[in-house]
């Protein structure tokens, strides 16, 4: 779009530092107002500088600038910027005209650009010998040699190796723990019965920033015994030298992922005394599957009722004549009517709630023309529907809470508790319901969440506490709500949890502390025969270091100390991250468990999926699904590891 009358007298000029493109070497971005332009340098014509716009037609004016063209294609390049050179082509010239294109092309660069382009973008590998793609590459740089498809698979396979070592380093240099999640992904496509399991690991790094890093993803072995793929996973985790570092481990328990192999994996690691509280905390779930479980059972009870609205609805929008009808009735609404997506669940609650808005409409719809085919809900559907709709707010709310940070960012484990009780409490309320309707379908959903909330409860328990605003006091709020008579013990269990957390981690520390001590001592021991002696006070030194409190030190845990303090306003917006980076030197010890617990993934829906499908099956491309294991994999890996250094750079 040609800008040909605008005062820009009062226009500010875009700092060039935020201009990427080489194309701004020529062009003078300014801003008036909501509009911005781009000036030619040479001609001072006028175009569009919107990043709407994108910069074609910027370069497609370059070709024409005849004053630009005079001065042998230099652009004006502002004094302190580094000048980045732009080759435009000709398109009258011949295609093979090499006196473009830099004759220097770094050809093995340009081969690990491709790949990882094919990697982030998830291409098929194939496309490398597409004719297409062949003539489009030789136009644009005649001098790059094409490569096939074993050339591409080969170098992804380097570049998989090369962020795999980084990502080993930044592991085993990680201050706390780290929580792996396993997630079921099937292949490409809808007859395919292949199965993949990805294992990811959660964990907040050294600057207290929650991190997800996909480590494995390989087949399922169809023949394996739940034993035999627990030793596959534990061989993983192996090989990533990380068996010793794990705090938890969070699944749907949905095959080939069993409860099974899960306890056989918590087991093992048990047994080589790896884990805090016996395992105890290790078996987590994810909040978003148990959620999504409840609203599916929640609209199976009522699928005749629903029906019979999306059949309303289509009756309505049928004719003018009947939607002019309903209207004037008082069927106008804020929202319109619409016919739910039936894969997605959340649209549903939203047309059974415009739907219940207009019941009376519907009703007296029904009533003036008794003979219509217009299958209208009755009085005790209605009822009954306004409870259910009810159930699904809630679930929707939720489910929005818990995945609101999955396209950036990963949530921390403290922000779910009160979400979850929240659902609870209104389970508990409506199986007391006086209709066995609502009473057998909160009965049923209840069943459900118990299974997640007995596995569950003590994390989310413990990451609330390590939560400033609410500490033990949420948890004495809600637990009488629940247990009545019996809540004192739950809470109990609870302090009872976190102490001997807190208790693990300060043992931990002594014992890091000692050997460091000893560490020390070994490289600075002067080395004469009279000191040999000293060698054998290293365990009293050890001693020392245990039961011996500095004057003026307060004997006091850094758990009792947070736990008397006054809560943080709990309307304030808390940075639980930062405020535990700045309170670790007053907080070392808990600051460690925390570390560890808000980390722990209580939702592992990554940024491509959609929380409210009603069949969420993770499905592998089909073209990468067709390629050898160990390419899928490095394929797999690689692509959330470059995705990650993009986001967070």
């Amino acid at each position: 779009m040609i800008i040909n009358e605008m005062d820009l007298s009062d226009a500010v000029i875009v700092k060039s530092s935020k201009l990427k493109s080489a194309v701004w070497n020529d062009f003078d971005k300014v801003r008036k107002g909501e509009i911005h332009v781009a000036i030619c340098r040479h001609c001072k014509k006028r175009l569009s500088g919107s990043s709407a716009s994108g910069t074609s037609h910027l370069r497609n004016h370059l070709i024409r600038c005849k004053r630009r063209a005079s001065c042998n294609g230099v652009g004006v390049t502002p004094p302190g910027k580094k000048r980045v050179e732009l080759a435009i082509v000709d398109p009258t010239k011949h295609e093979h005209d090499a006196s473009v294109v830099n004759s220097g092309l770094d050809q093995r660069r340009s081969r690990f650009d491709l790949a990882r382009m094919i990697i982030l973008h998830g291409y098929p590998l194939t496309m490398v010998e597409d004719v297409g793609f062949r003539v489009f590459l030789r136009n644009l740089q005649p001098l790059f040699e094409p490569v096939v498809f074993e050339r591409v698979e080969s170098d992804c396979m380097e570049i998989y190796a090369k962020e795999k070592h980084k990502i080993f380093e930044d592991l085993d240099k990680l201050p706390g723990k780290i929580s792996v999640s396993v997630d079921v992904w099937n292949g490409g496509g809808s007859d395919d019965c292949d199965e993949f399991l990805c294992l990811a690991a959660h964990y907040i790094d050294e600057t207290w920033e929650v991190r997800k890093r996909v480590l494995n993803f390989f087949m399922v072995d169809p023949s394996h015994t739940d034993v035999m793929l627990a030793e596959v996973v534990i061989t993983c985790l192996m090989e990533w030298d990380i068996d010793r570092k794990l705090f938890s481990m969070a699944s749907n328990r949905t095959p080939p992922f069993g409860e099974e192999v899960a306890n056989k994996i918590r087991d093992r690691l048990s047994q080589n005394k790896f884990l805090y509280c016996n395992g105890q905390l290790f078996d987590v779930s994810c909040g978003v599957y148990v959620v999504n479980q409840m609203a599916q059972e929640s609209l199976e009870a009522c699928f005749e009722t629903i029906n019979k609205i999306r059949e309303s609805i289509r009756y309505v929008k049928s004719s003018e004549f009947i939607q002019e009808s309903f209207n004037q009735w008082g069927g106008s609404s804020e929202r319109d009517l619409c016919i739910d997506d039936s894969t997605r669940w959340d649209t549903t609650c939203a047309m059974l709630e415009i739907a219940l808005e207009l019941k009376n409409v519907f009703s007296l719809m029904k009533q003036r023309d008794p003979h219509s085919s217009l299958p209208c809900p009755s009085g005790l559907e209605w009822a009954r529907l306004e409870t259910v709709v009810g159930f699904l707010k809630v679930f929707v709310e939720v489910t929005n809470t818990f995945t609101k940070g999955s396209s950036s960012n990963c949530l921390t484990a403290n922000i779910y508790f009160p979400e979850i009780c929240d659902i609870h409490l209104r389970l508990i309320e409506c199986s007391k319901s006086p209709d066995g309707f609502i009473s057998s379908l909160a009965v049923t959903m209840r069943k459900r969440f118990e299974e997640f909330w007995n596995r569950n409860h003590r994390v989310l328990a413990i990451a609330t506490i390590l939560d400033a605003r609410f500490k033990m006091k949420l948890v004495e709020y809600y637990y009488p709500l629940f247990y009545d008579s019996t809540a004192s013990e739950f809470i109990q269990d609870i302090s009872e949890y976190i102490k001997a957390l807190y208790n693990e981690h300060s043992v931990g520390s002594l014992l890091a502390s000692s050997e460091q001590s000893l560490v020390w001592q070994e490289n600075h021991q002067h080395p004469h025969p009279h000191h040999q002696h000293e060698d054998r006070l290293i365990e009293f030194d050890k001693y020392i270091n245990a039961t011996t409190t500095s004057p003026g030190q307060d004997s006091k845990s850094d758990l009792e100390k947070y736990l008397e303090e006054p809560l943080f306003p709990r309307n304030s917006d808390l940075d639980i991250l930062n405020w535990w980076k700045v309170h670790t030197p007053k907080y070392p010890i808990l600051s460690m468990v925390a570390r560890n617990v808000l980390a722990v993934p209580m939702s592992n829906l990554s940024s491509e999926e959609d929380p409210f499908e009603s069949s969420r099956k993770r499905r592998i491309s089909e073209t990468w699904c067709s390629l050898r294991p160990s390419t899928v994999q490095a394929l797999m890996c690689a692509q959330d590891w470059i995705r990650s250094e993009l986001e967070s750079s």
